[in-house]
């Protein structure tokens, strides 16, 4: 049987856990984990537009990067397509939490489609900042992943001012027009230590580089980075339950390598667990991405106990309470429909959601 205690801790705390009351194996699972207030709203988004609307609810790109919660609602009535003249003419379309460019916009509204938002609400502060500052004539520069689906929603709101550098190696490849009007601003689910790097280097080259006003990297990617943080010193490995296009996953994965797990690996899925990677191991730790229902480290967590490691102690470095509201068009059409207030249209938050 699985036995799970928690032990609450300040971030910067440095002693994660004490020796198991078992002395065997044992678990260290990180909190925060799992599902941020981004990707709940834009799954259930997806989720409600689908139970009020009906199927076939089209969506451009994944909602977000997670395999079992595309599948899930795949199943459902949703239908991913990777580009919006993919949607026909006239049909109802969410845009990921990823956020989209006014390209994008503007093409769905040459298709007449009934658009739902699902931007992350920290993601558009990030494409609000770089309209300001193009307006302003400063050069961008974008700290991120090329490619991403952010990014590119992103650089798309400026595309004459924005340049993208994806870590401290390209720096020394960053021009600008005037050394005095730069500003940088970030991905929001980069590794918080890597893009300070990033910052610092650039600063060298542009000493006179402002920052973004507040933070652009995310509280939940900044939050589950110090948990891992926390557990690392202290494990033989590391899973970290996620997609491999999920770029705070894999971050996730990075920031336990460098703050002293023995070891760490990525999954999907539970079945994904190679019994090999545990010869040896007496401590594991366990974390899971911002797009992660708690299900799948739930399964984790079974499949950890029927290879002997079954004492559980979940370390908490903070507590979220953070939530966002629906996107303001599907919000009218709910409350319209239900005769309730904005507050009755959020699911409330569960561990047992399956998506």
């Amino acid at each position: 049987m699985v036995t799970v205690t928690t032990i609450e801790l300040a971030s910067e705390h440095t002693d994660a856990a004490s020796p198991s009351p078992k002395g065997g194996k044992r678990i260290l699972m990180a909190a925060p984990r799992g599902y941020c207030a981004g990707v709940d709203r834009a799954v259930d988004a997806v989720e409600q537009a689908l139970a009020h609307y009906g199927a076939p609810i089209y969506v451009r790109k994944e909602i977000v990067h997670n395999k079992y919660v595309v599948e899930a609602l795949s199943k459902r009535g949703a239908i991913f397509v990777s580009e919006t003249d993919e949607v026909p003419v006239g049909a109802r379309v969410v845009f990921s939490a990823h956020g989209v460019s006014p390209a994008v916009h503007a093409e769905a509204a040459e298709r007449q489609l009934d658009t739902i938002d699902a931007t992350c609400p920290l993601v558009t502060k990030v494409h609000k900042q770089a309209v300001r500052f193009a307006d302003k004539d400063y050069d961008i520069i974008l700290v991120g992943h090329t490619g991403h689906e952010e990014v590119e929603g992103t650089q798309g709101e400026a595309p004459d001012h924005i340049q993208v550098v994806n870590g401290p190696h390209e720096v020394d490849q960053i021009e600008v027009r005037d050394p005095s009007k730069v500003v940088w601003i970030s991905q929001t689910t980069l590794s918080v230590d890597e893009t300070l790097e990033t910052v610092r280097l650039l600063r060298e080259r542009f000493p006179e580089m402002i920052d973004p006003p507040g933070e652009d990297i995310c509280y939940a990617t900044q939050n589950r980075q110090a948990a891992v943080k926390q557990i690392a010193p202290k494990v033989d490995l590391m899973i970290v339950v996620g997609s491999g296009n999920s770029s705070n996953s894999v971050r996730l994965k990075e920031v336990a390598l460098e703050t002293g797990a023995g070891a760490a690996h990525r999954v999907d899925f539970a079945s994904e667990i190679d019994p090999s990677w545990f010869d040896g191991v007496e401590t594991v730790g366990l974390t899971s991405g911002a797009s992660v229902p708690e299900i799948l480290v739930r399964e984790v967590v079974e499949r950890l106990a029927e290879l002997g490691f079954d004492d559980v102690e979940e370390v908490r470095t903070t507590t979220e309470k953070i939530s966002f509201s629906l996107p303001k068009n599907l919000r009218a059409d709910l409350m319209a429909a239900r005769g309730a207030s904005s507050s009755h249209t959020r699911r409330q938050p569960a561990a047992d959601h399956t998506c």
